[in-house]
């Protein structure tokens, strides 16, 4: 008998700690699983089991060591946060010892009429089966409402940590005191005090579950509250652009509509020998036009600002565009504006943080019923920050005209593919008129 306890609790520790602890974590957090780490972690856990064994130590004791050392590993092997690794220790020991609990709480009431009897070892071997199961559906649900990454919208994630260590704390509470000892058990009473701990530690469960669900739900409005702060910012430069578009045009609408009687009195000059004075027109309607012309010509107005702006404040950026909209386009003036502008302001950005040379490249193309623009900035040897809000808005234009967003890093080279299906849009547009 001694031997096969002995065997259930190497593989329980070996198993239900140290590989499912670790394997946790990782999905938890999102980082890659390190053979190293499995390996040190469950060297800590054998070597905490020994001495305590030795020394006579408390459970409660070795427990909280076994966390400090899945905190060492998370925090310094696998690279998380400090308030990341140490939610996810607690929560990695709060559910396999409630799970431990719950099986305990069955084997209280059942196990002892089977002392002595063959049947003991089956249904021990039953219980840490269960035991494994249980543990592994509560990670699961665990990880379904609280999976994150680098780049998730976590705030305030550290404040998890206290409702997490009460549970731990109460679950430790129930089994170092109620699970103390192992005898028979007969009568109704015994089996209704374990029933009923049985029941808290399920509510206990069914607490966590809550709370991280709650807490979910909190990223997700922060979440929507950025995006929509972000797109107020976004819609109201996208009006400036618009409206400046539309002053332009006018404008040049009525340059054109005098150029005539332009060209009418400077044929007049040159024709009275008055050649200073047909200079001087002449210059002035040079500035005039340049004042009326955009620094690039996409057959956009609102896209030959918006380049004109963003670019002409980035003048350490060499930027070249070789792009010419479509006409008749019939894509949306302000989801142009958000492609464009969320474009430019990660290509600048990613320019201004590396050192050297700097430049843009933009240009379009059309291939079949489908355009392509594509962005090409210079960017530093560090891996790619998380995608933000602005990807995620390009990569909503790009939806809605039913295309897609790639993107690629090549060395110091960032490329932005943006897909769109203009086939439709072109129809309806020319059927429209």
């Amino acid at each position: 008998m001694d031997y096969f306890v002995l065997f259930l609790d190497s593989f329980c520790l070996v198993v239900g700690h140290g590989v499912m602890h670790m394997v946790f974590i990782s999905r938890l957090t999102g980082k890659k699983q390190k053979l190293w780490c499995f390996a040190a972690y469950i060297l800590l856990l054998g070597v905490v089991q020994l001495v305590s064994i030795r020394l006579s130590l408390s459970g409660t004791l070795s427990i909280v060591v076994g966390v400090l050392a899945l905190y060492v590993i998370s925090r310094f092997g696998m690279g998380n946060g400090q308030s990341v690794s140490w939610l996810a220790a607690v929560l990695a020991f709060y559910i396999s010892q409630l799970s431990f609990g719950i099986i305990n709480s069955v084997e209280a009431a059942l196990f002892p009429r089977f002392i002595g009897s063959p049947l003991l070892y089956l249904l021990l071997l039953a219980a840490q089966i269960l035991f494994l199961m249980l543990c592994a559906g509560c990670y699961y649900a665990v990880l379904k409402l609280l999976t994150w990454t680098e780049d998730s919208q976590t705030p305030y994630i550290g404040l998890l940590l206290f409702p997490g260590l009460f549970f731990f704390a109460a679950e430790l509470y129930i089994l170092q005191t109620a699970y103390s000892f192992f005898a028979p058990v007969i009568s109704l009473e015994e089996v209704g005090k374990h029933g009923t701990l049985l029941l808290l530690q399920v509510m206990g469960l069914a607490a966590l579950l809550c709370t991280l669900y709650a807490y979910r739900q909190l990223c997700k409005g922060f979440q929507a509250q950025a995006e929509l702060q972000s797109l107020t910012q976004a819609a109201r430069a996208q009006k400036v652009y618009i409206t400046e578009a539309q002053a332009r045009y006018e404008q040049t609408k009525s340059f054109r509509h005098d150029i005539k009687n332009h060209l009418s009195v400077l044929d007049g000059l040159l024709k009275n020998g008055t050649l200073e004075e047909g200079r001087d027109y002449l210059r002035k309607l040079e500035t005039v036009s340049e004042a009326l012309s955009f620094p690039y010509q996409t057959g956009n107005p609102v896209v030959d600002i918006l380049l004109g702006e963003k670019l002409g404040l980035a003048k350490e950026i060499a930027a070249e565009v070789s792009l010419v909209l479509p006409k008749p386009c019939g894509i949306d003036d302000f989801d142009l504006c958000v492609l464009f502008a969320n474009a430019l302001d990660n290509a600048i950005t990613a320019c201004r943080a590396k050192d050297g040379a700097k430049a843009i490249r933009i240009s379009g193309r059309r291939q079949g019923d489908f355009y392509m623009l594509a962005f090409e900035n210079t960017c530093s040897d560090d891996p790619l920050p998380p995608a933000g809000t602005g990807l995620s808005n390009i990569k909503a234009v790009a939806e809605k005209y039913h295309g897609t967003l790639l993107t690629e890093k090549k060395g110091r080279q960032f490329y932005l593919s943006v897909l769109l299906n203009i086939s439709d849009l072109q129809e309806r547009y020319c059927g429209h008129h």
